[in-house]
């Protein structure tokens, strides 16, 4: 039997609790995966521009974004992403607690794939992290990103 490759997964979130519920989630999945974590959308860009201290960073997959972080919020890496001809091909979900119509329609101006509104529920969240792997790693094609 062969094995799935691995698939390549970038959180950028600052709160410590979802970041360990995510992780959690993800392993509970039947996924073989290598979930990366960056706590603003500094390190993001830095992460995926592989520079100072990231050279070595696996190019993820799929991105997972919270809108409502510290020093670079998820709009504004939407935004640098958008502009950058390079990074604009990543694959984006916003993951967030905003219900806001607003922010909606900003994250999907910037070119957001998905826009998903964490459940408060440890359960709902499973389900809907589940829902991302076979969405995202089964059924979406994505480009070759170097």
């Amino acid at each position: 039997m062969e094995m799935k490759p691995e698939n390549q997964v970038l959180l950028v979130e600052d709160n410590p609790d979802d970041v360990e519920l995510t992780r959690e989630s993800f392993r509970r999945t039947d996924r073989r995966l290598n979930l990366s974590h960056v706590g603003n959308g500094i390190e993001c860009l830095k992460f995926l521009r592989k520079t100072e201290g990231y050279e070595d960073a696996p190019t993820p997959d799929l991105i997972l974004l919270d809108l409502n972080m510290p020093i670079m919020d998820g709009r504004e890496v939407l935004r640098a992403l958008a502009d950058d001809d390079q990074l604009k091909r990543h694959r984006v979900v916003v993951l967030t607690t905003s219900s806001s119509n607003t922010d909606l329609l900003v994250c999907h101006s910037f070119g957001c794939n998905a826009y998903v509104v964490k459940p408060v529920d440890v359960h709902e969240f499973q389900v809907i992290v589940n829902s991302i792997c076979d969405f995202w790693f089964d059924a979406a094609m994505a480009p070759e990103i170097p």
